[in-house]
């Protein structure tokens, strides 16, 4: 056999697919090639079955992806070869007729294949094989009929190959825009998922795929964080709106002007009464260590956040399993709506007062109206004095030497100043009943009425 005849051969494993050369004037010489090559071709349709199956046995020994398939699906591997096949011999015969036929072919493979995931080089290099194979028998065919006229293919050896490259692109562009159509619905059925989970509207019969495919247990400890950032840039969109600590696993979940994140927090506690082993069983799996107390946990996911200025996060407290997440997204966004205006971290266990507060607006500025109402008939800066100085009161545990210390005055000022607001409210600080509705009043002035 010429050598310009075997080295196509090695192309199997070469550069990747050209673009198909411009049509070319045929010499006489091409027009014997053409028809030497049609001769050939038909041989080649008539033992298309043995071309199938020797095609077949040699994707099964040397591509591991088809392989694979094979074992499930060995006879729709075997038509869809053949079918291909078929339509790439005819289209070397007849062009104009067979060209869509096979092209239809082609895509149709690089969708399926792409659905099954099976890798795109596996898929090439199933294609190449099947070109190097058809090359091949045209070759031998026409050596064992007219070893004559052999020669002659060299002029057609181009257009062949071109054509194999033609359908490999064929084939990749379909598998591409498949996986892209694939990648669109599983993201979107994420998060689709995603949204039922933080909104409560999941079954519980769906929670095992849930699960699957967001990666999270079904029965681990979760917290969710709400956050809403303050306008940023352009470039920075898609990007999560606060930073944790690296390797903290996430979930993102945008909805509308807040963000929302669940945080998969770990497995919980192994239960205190749970039986102990039968005799000769094995002692069950328990955690490593010590399961950290929630308000530990969730104190250093609030300390490794980076957060921007201007940004509101709300934390949850710790719910117990992936039914539990829409209950942790209200708790976060309650936790966020008693962050400040101005930006900070919230988390809920540790501002439960607050909490209360914005979860009844109308109670909350009906308290701060009732408590705090008397003290808007004075100037308003010596109001302002007031708050401030019991506010920072109650900040120190109410210690009038640390709240002069924040203020910057004396603690025989701050004792003034709260006799003053004892007078102008009729409210006794030191009563536990008053101190609580003074702290609640004050928490719904600055979150309800800024």
């Amino acid at each position: 056999m010429p050598q310009v005849v075997r080295s196509r051969i090695r192309a199997l494993h070469g550069p990747p697919p050209v673009t198909p050369l411009p049509h070319r004037a045929r010499s006489l010489a091409d027009s014997e090639a053409v028809a030497v090559l049609h001769r050939a071709a038909r041989a080649l349709l008539e033992a298309l079955p043995e071309l199938t199956d020797r095609l077949v046995e040699a994707l099964r020994e040397q591509e591991p992806a088809y392989r694979a398939a094979m074992e499930t699906e060995a006879a729709e591997i075997w038509q869809e070869v053949h079918h291909s096949l078929r339509h790439n011999v005819a289209s070397l015969i007849q062009p104009r007729e067979f060209r869509e036929a096979a092209h239809r072919t082609s895509r149709w493979i690089g969708e399926t294949r792409a659905e099954q995931g099976v890798p795109l080089d596996a898929v090439m290099h199933a294609f190449r094989m099947g070109g190097a194979m058809v090359w091949q028998d045209l070759v031998d065919d026409t050596a064992r009929r007219s070893p004559e006229d052999t020669r002659l293919l060299v002029h057609v050896a181009a257009d062949v190959w071109n054509f194999v490259d033609e359908h490999c692109g064929v084939v990749a562009e379909a598998y591409r825009q498949a996986e892209r159509r694939l990648s669109w619905r599983r993201e979107n059925r994420q998060r689709l998922m995603t949204a039922a989970l933080l909104d409560g509207t999941a079954r519980i019969a769906d929670l095992p795929d849930a699960a699957l495919m967001l990666g999270l247990p079904v029965h681990g400890r979760y917290a969710v964080l709400a956050v809403a950032a303050a306008r940023r840039a352009p470039h920075d969109t898609g990007k999560p709106p606060v930073t944790l600590a690296e390797d903290t696993p996430v979930l993102w979940h945008s909805a509308g002007e807040v963000e929302l994140a669940i945080l998969p927090l770990g497995a919980g506690p192994v239960a205190a009464d749970t039986e102990p082993p039968a005799e000769g069983e094995a002692e069950p799996e328990r955690n490593a260590g010590p399961c950290p107390a929630p308000g530990a946990e969730l104190a250093s996911v609030a300390q490794d956040l980076t957060v921007p200025p201007g940004t509101r996060v709300g934390i949850s407290s710790v719910v117990d399993g992936l039914a539990s997440v829409g209950d942790a997204r209200r708790l976060a966004e309650t936790a966020l709506r008693a962050c400040p205006a101005s930006g900070g971290t919230v988390l809920l266990d540790e501002h439960l007062p607050a909490a209360l507060v914005v979860s009844s607006p109308g109670l909350g500025t009906a308290l701060a109206d009732r408590v705090l109402g008397p003290l808007d008939r004075i100037d308003p800066a010596d109001r302002d004095v007031l708050i401030e100085t019991l506010t920072a009161w109650l900040d120190s545990d109410g210690s009038a030497q640390r709240a002069g210390a924040k203020l910057y005055c004396h603690r025989n000022t701050v004792l003034n100043r709260l006799r003053r607001f004892e007078q102008l409210t009729g409210r006794c600080l030191t009563r536990p009943s008053d101190a609580v509705e003074v702290s609640l009043a004050l928490a719904a002035r600055r979150l309800l009425t800024g």
